[in-house]
């Protein structure tokens, strides 16, 4: 069989069988395709340890960041593994292939204090001013921060997905895996203000169950959210590359610097596992050195 061929049978397992998410299914694909570019798709028992090196070496000439590499890598694997499960290979060629390191770097984070300030300062401008399309971006922006939610999952929002009496939204994350997280009284407000004020005139025959609704009515798209989030937050953060990731990653930091524990943030945000978790977040320097006075004998 040949590593087009493998790749997509091997995508039809992850989405179906693994059920990984399809930007993650599309992003191994790619990978793949780009090993069958580079090898001229030849046959899965003909590609060796050194060709994969070459891929990679070609891949990292070309300028891919290390978190890409470390991806391909991870495609390849995941491809090699499988075949050789599913007896169409008789050897993994990519057991001894080194996957280089992902970097750290973390988005910005905005100070608690400041963007309380500005979401707060956003919403009363929506709510006075009441144009429709203001009061829904303020219910946006106070779901992606008080929810912690990825933009995908904010967009994918029905109106069952709400719950105004507990103040939680149902979330279908990553994996297709459901968790519930609490909004907090700000997102609740302005979620209240949106359902009542905005919806009802943004509502269309293209609306469906969808919670959050662009201009013509239908689901609000992720390019929406980024531009939103940017065009507000831009200024905050001190830095124009910033998206709703921002606000996810500045709750997660935001519940962490207030002795939030670990492994419910990891609940919060729908980490599988804790290490994403670590890596996500970090600990401030302010609450660094409070526990330092607090716990080392010669602090």
């Amino acid at each position: 069989m040949r590593i087009s061929e493998a790749a997509v049978a091997y995508g039809e397992d992850l989405a179906r069988v693994r059920r990984l998410s399809p930007a993650t299914v599309r992003a191994y694909l790619a990978d793949l395709a780009d090993l069958a570019t580079v090898m001229g798709d030849r046959a899965l028992e003909d590609v060796d340890i050194e060709m994969l090196r070459d891929w990679l070496w070609t891949a990292t000439q070309r300028g891919d960041a290390r978190a890409t590499i470390a991806r391909r890598t991870a495609a390849a694997r995941g491809l090699f593994a499988w075949a050789l499960d599913a007896g169409l290979a008789a050897h993994d060629p990519t057991m001894r292939l080194v996957s280089p390191k992902r970097g750290r770097s973390l988005p910005a984070v905005a100070a608690a204090p400041t963007l309380g300030a500005a979401l707060d300062q956003f919403a009363r401008e929506a709510f006075t001013d009441g144009d429709v399309i203001r009061i829904r971006d303020a219910a946006v922006l106070e779901a992606l921060y008080g929810g912690a939610l990825r933009v995908s999952e904010l967009c994918g929002l029905d109106l069952d997905s709400i719950s105004r009496a507990d103040a939680t939204v149902r979330v279908l994350g990553k994996g297709s895996k459901e968790r519930v997280v609490p909004l907090g009284a700000p997102a609740t407000a302005a979620l209240d203000a949106y359902l009542v004020r905005a919806r009802p005139v943004l509502l269309s025959d293209a609306s469906g169950s969808a919670l959050f609704l662009g201009a013509r009515g239908g689901r609000l798209g992720a390019r929406t959210v980024y531009e939103l989030v940017r065009r507000v937050l831009g200024p905050v953060v001190g830095a124009d590359a910033v998206g709703p990731h921002t606000l996810r990653h500045s709750a997660a930091t935001h519940l962490l610097d207030r002795g939030a524990d670990l492994r419910a943030v990891q609940e919060f945000l729908g980490h599988a596992s804790l290490g994403t978790t670590q890596i996500y977040t970090h600990v401030s320097t302010e609450r660094l050195h409070a526990a330092y006075r607090q716990a080392h004998p010669r602090a």
